[in-house]
């Protein structure tokens, strides 16, 4: 199967600042949060508050809702709402859109950075690439997208 290839080439694209990628994990956070919000209500709802009860079904089907969610950015357009917010895109370091195994493995590994007190993605800071636990662990990059052409707007 073919991997798509973004439009951008690699002289328009830069690997994206770690406080640009913070930025976005910042608005993507908030939106994880009101997600499992919103699932946790639906849920109870339905159950009869019985879900909380279930402790492990209760956190299976918050990890399958989460990652379809986040998987189908990553793949789709390579951007969460807080990345295109803050104009940066997870790509393969030649310019295509991840697998759903790199997905996946973004995904995990994610959880595992911020379970270690956000260290997986401090390490951007150390990092000479720039690169989060995420990033190493899948083989994909975070790229800087170029500000738009104000002219081609304007059109």
């Amino acid at each position: 199967m073919q991997r798509r290839r973004f439009p951008e080439t690699f002289d328009q694209v830069k690997t994206a600042p770690p406080l640009k990628r913070l930025g976005a994990l910042l608005y993507d956070f908030m939106i994880f949060v009101a997600l499992v919000m919103v699932l946790t209500g639906i849920l109870m709802l339905i159950n009869n508050e019985a879900l909380v009860q279930n402790v492990p079904v209760f956190r299976s089907i918050l990890f399958v809702v989460l990652f379809v969610f986040y998987s189908f950015f990553w793949i789709r357009s390579g951007q969460t709402l807080g990345m295109l917010a803050w104009r940066v895109r997870v790509q393969t370091p030649e310019g295509e859109h991840i697998s759903l195994t790199q997905a996946l493995i973004r995904f995990l590994v994610a959880g595992v950075s911020f379970g270690c007190a956000g260290l997986g993605y401090l390490w951007m800071f150390i990092n000479r690439e720039k690169m989060a636990w995420p990033d190493l662990a899948s083989g994909t990059c975070v790229v800087e997208l170029p500000k738009p052409d104000k002219k081609k707007t304007k059109k």
